[in-house]
């Protein structure tokens, strides 16, 4: 059995999911996830946070604006009388939900709630076409197997436990149709896997099931060699190995969720990432093989700050680091690169929430510089570092000012830090300069 995930653009309007329906209707089995409508997630965000806010009728006046947007998609969907009254009911009850959470005192339990509503009217409205269109296909609800622990990290165990349960209790259909995104945690409250984690959920679910192929359905001819929304003239990659896509999705590369292919490489079960407005493009094949070396893609990682740690006690000392390494851990706080010298350390986060407390922490014993509005520039290769051509690359380094260069951490990733201003050109001159230094 294969899984198909289709994202926020794919199921965004009738015409769009007309297409899904063409490409899962094949009579092969399989196991469907949708994220929510695109552009709902967002308009849920601000309701949350208007309720955040105290801004009770501004959050009410866009949960009808919302709502208003559904009875039309629900009117264009579903010409059936019977299951457009069933939908519209169901719809109806939903908004009921996220209007009555304006009224409670606001949590993040509560936001999650909030959050988790637009993957549910999706699948409803689109398991009622499907039957409006004579597929067999049954709704799964994320919420009755997809789980994480107290870490925030899936609950495999669980998941597949409960998953093949509710697979044995509803019976044998063409299409299984379920939520992306969201799940239960420890404590049974209504959680998420963040943005972006449709794509996870797919990729959970085929490890649960060992499918023979999880697809990611997105609006893009798979993986791009570079950011096709800020340089011209890139291309698909077709294929790429685990740790080439998990460097890219981690670094930038917004088609995937950066946790996406840590469930399904320990089975080796393939990823392929296709295009919902062209389903004949091949896209991109994601398996535990390589194809080509040396640079094959780049991506960008924006919301960057850079801190500097300088201190004479570094010299010829011991436990320094650790000592450094603690104080992010107290913050929760996790590191993307990280550089040494004799009497300084330079590393990178891309979670600012406790900045000041990490800088007041470090501030006891070293000297602190902090730089924000930073980017990582990243470039992914098959053991890049071991590359011949890999060592030209530095020649760019002329017209672009670096702050860092992580090089050697990973056989399979360059990083670079630079100022955000430069980012466009800095990828450009990179388009330009090594894909014509490396064949692909």
């Amino acid at each position: 059995m294969k899984v198909l995930k289709f994202g926020g653009t794919s199921v965004g309007s009738i015409e769009n999911m007309a297409n899904v329906k063409s490409i899962i209707n094949d009579g092969e089995q399989k196991i469907v996830v949708l994220s929510a409508m695109s552009g709902t997630t967002n308009q849920l965000v601000t309701i949350a946070a208007d309720i955040a806010n105290g801004s009770t009728n501004e959050a009410v006046n866009k949960i009808e604006v919302l709502g208003a947007k559904y009875k039309d998609t629900i009117n264009g969907l579903i010409s059936d009388e019977v299951l457009n009254a069933e939908v519209t009911a169901y719809i109806a009850g939903v908004f009921d939900v996220i209007a009555a959470c304006a009224e409670d005192s606001f949590s993040e339990v509560l936001e999650n709630k909030i959050l988790a509503q637009g993957e549910l009217m999706s699948t409803y409205m689109f398991n009622a076409y499907l039957k409006q269109e004579g597929i067999s296909s049954v709704l799964l609800p994320a919420l009755d197997f997809m789980r994480i622990d107290t870490a925030k990290e899936p609950n495999q165990e669980y998941i597949r436990e409960h998953l093949m349960a509710q697979l044995n209790k509803v019976g044998a259909y063409d299409i299984y149709i379920t939520q992306g995104f969201i799940c239960l945690d420890a404590n049974d409250d209504i959680s998420n896997l963040q943005r972006g984690g449709s794509d996870y959920t797919a990729t959970i679910i085929g490890a649960a099931i060992k499918a023979e192929e999880v697809q990611i359905w997105t609006d893009i001819d798979g993986m791009h060699n570079n950011d096709p929304r800020y340089v011209e003239n890139t291309r698909p990659i077709s294929n790429l190995s685990f740790d080439e896509a998990a460097e890219l999705a981690y670094f930038g590369a917004k088609i995937l969720h950066p946790q996406t292919v840590t469930p399904v490489r320990a089975d080796n079960i393939p990823v392929r990432l296709k295009n919902t407005m062209n389903p004949d493009a091949c896209g991109t094949s994601i398996t535990s093989d390589y194809v080509e070396t040396g640079v094959k893609a780049i991506a960008a990682k924006d919301g960057i700050t850079a801190i500097k740690i300088k201190s004479g006690r570094m010299l010829q000392a011991h436990g320094f680091l650790k000592k450094v390494f603690e104080i992010f851990e107290v913050y929760e706080t996790s590191i993307d690169m990280i550089t040494t010298s004799e009497v300084a350390v330079s590393l990178t986060i891309d979670d600012d929430r406790n900045l000041d407390k990490i800088v007041a922490a470090l501030e006891t014993f070293a000297s602190i510089e902090v730089d924000k509005n930073q980017t990582i520039v990243c470039l992914v290769g098959h053991s890049i570092v071991k590359h011949s051509d890999t060592y030209k690359l530095f020649q760019i380094l002329q017209d672009v000012k670096i702050r860092m260069i992580s090089y050697g951490g990973s056989n399979n990733n360059i990083s670079l830090l630079i100022n955000s201003k430069d980012k466009i050109t800095t990828l450009s001159k990179l388009n330009d300069y090594l894909f014509e230094l490396v064949t692909l």
